[in-house]
């Protein structure tokens, strides 16, 4: 029997903390979990689950519209923001205890309480002052939003705030431009808001395909969210009906909800980590080796924290790796190539592989690209103008698919399909050979004709 408290600590209960911790769990070692929030993390607490339930009401609204055109008979239709927020937090509260079920069926212990380091092998769980010792810890904290520290920041809320807000305001100002600043303000503008983005950058969707990020601007444009780019906030003053801020170009927006989606930077201020020996990178995250590994030779990092790629399966992934490397001497790293995501704009994105700028850079013109753009079939009697956009990039004779990129109506379950075949390395040539289902979106994937 080992002289510490757990085999295993686990600091966090997100998706990577609990599948490590219930893996681990069923292996017969002990293992303690520590989670200061609710069980479940970012995704299932104040992430991709309440905000996917976000975008599904945002979605009815405009099905409504445009459900006269098909032959229904609309009344009159309103729409109700308490039902809607305290149905998401009711189902986030019962994913919630499914996760804590989990651990505790498993044979863990659930601190539900903020640990950090006292040394290598200690925990101080802060609420309580108790001590733990463990021969390993896995930090799996997450990550948190950031905004800068511009005057009246206070006034600003940010992405965990907006799944509770008391009431829908009627007027709110998205900053920024990433991929959580663009899903709000469709979810935003779908729900009635009138919504302006605002955005440092002159296209949205930083690091994404380029013609992705052109088509993402129409998007938000077609959904009425008026986009403003080149500018930065400077102020937030509130006024008695609501906040003014004021941009560096001398412009002034009023709102009645300043939303910061400026980003996001791993979780680990105040955990201690200088007292065991784990060393972070100049943006605070944790530094891991490929089994994720810390410079701490018995503590180990997945998810968020380590900023490697930021998706909630990767994070479950590099758990069930860190499980076969730390005790079942099976050293495992995590593949993070070739990682089919998604970014649920309206309609939304889906993209794997790699972006046609990154391609040229890799191979120059070793490359050929496939694109269309169309309306599709369900858009033509309901009148609206939102068109569907597919790209599919090979490289090489082979013409091995190595990127593919939608923007439209089901793309975030049509990629993941996709991504299996560029994981896999299939050619254009398996792709042509596939015959097309019609008629459906997904049949143009296999009837791409090569770009000018």
């Amino acid at each position: 029997m080992s002289d510490y408290d757990f085999d295993l600590f686990v600091i966090g209960a997100g998706s990577g903390g609990v599948r490590a911790g219930r893996l681990a769990a069923q292996l017969g070692k002990r293992v303690g979990v520590a989670e200061e929030s609710l069980p479940g993390g970012t995704c299932v607490v104040r992430g991709c689950v309440p905000k996917k339930f976000m975008v599904y009401g945002a979605d009815y609204g405009a099905s409504i519209k445009g459900a006269s055109a098909y032959g229904w008979s609309v009344g009159d239709v309103s729409f109700d923001w308490p039902v809607l927020r305290d149905a998401i937090q009711k189902e986030v509260s019962r994913l919630s205890g499914i996760y804590s079920t989990i651990l505790e069926k498993n044979g863990a212990t659930l601190f539900r309480e903020r640990a950090e380091f006292v040394d290598a092998h200690t925990v101080r769980l802060k609420k309580s002052g108790k001590t733990i010792t463990a021969e390993k810890i896995l930090i799996a904290v997450g990550g948190t939003p950031w905004a800068p520290g511009i005057k009246g920041a206070e006034h600003a809320i940010v992405s965990d705030d907006a799944f509770t807000l008391e009431k829908l305001p009627e007027r709110v100002l998205i900053i920024g431009g990433g991929y959580i600043a663009c899903e709000f303000a469709g979810i935003y503008a779908g729900l009635g808001v009138k919504t302006v983005q605002a955005y440092r950058g002159d296209r949205l969707l930083n690091g994404f395909d380029s013609e992705v990020r052109d088509e993402v601007g129409s998007v938000q444009a077609n959904n009425g969210i008026d986009v403003k780019f080149n500018i930065s906030p400077t102020e937030i003053k509130e006024t008695t009906g609501g906040y003014i801020v004021s941009f560096d170009d001398g412009s002034k927006v009023g709102t009645d909800v300043v939303f910061m989606a400026t980003g996001r930077k791993p979780n680990t201020a105040g955990l201690g980590l200088e007292h065991a020996g784990v060393e972070m990178d100049e943006g605070g995250a944790v530094k891991v080796d490929a089994q994720s590994k810390t410079t701490a030779s018995n503590i180990y990092a997945v998810g968020d924290v380590t900023n490697r790629v930021n998706l909630t399966p990767v994070a479950i992934r590099e758990a069930v790796a860190f499980i076969e490397t730390a005790f079942k001497d099976n050293p495992t790293a995590y593949d993070h190539s070739d990682i089919a995501s998604a970014v649920f704009t309206r309609p939304p994105v889906g993209t794997v592989g790699l972006s046609e700028d990154e391609a040229r850079s890799k191979f120059g013109d070793d490359m050929t690209v496939y694109s269309t753009k169309f309306r599709p079939m369900k858009n033509t009697l309901s009148g609206s103008p939102q068109k569907f956009f597919m790209k599919l990039i090979t490289q090489g004779k082979s013409e091995k698919v190595i990127g593919i990129h939608l923007v439209g109506d089901d793309s975030g379950e049509m990629i993941q399909a996709l991504g299996i075949c560029v994981k896999a390395g299939l050619t254009k040539a398996d792709f042509d050979a596939t015959c097309a289902v019609h008629p459906t979106i997904a049949e143009e994937i296999v009837t791409l004709k090569a770009r000018d």
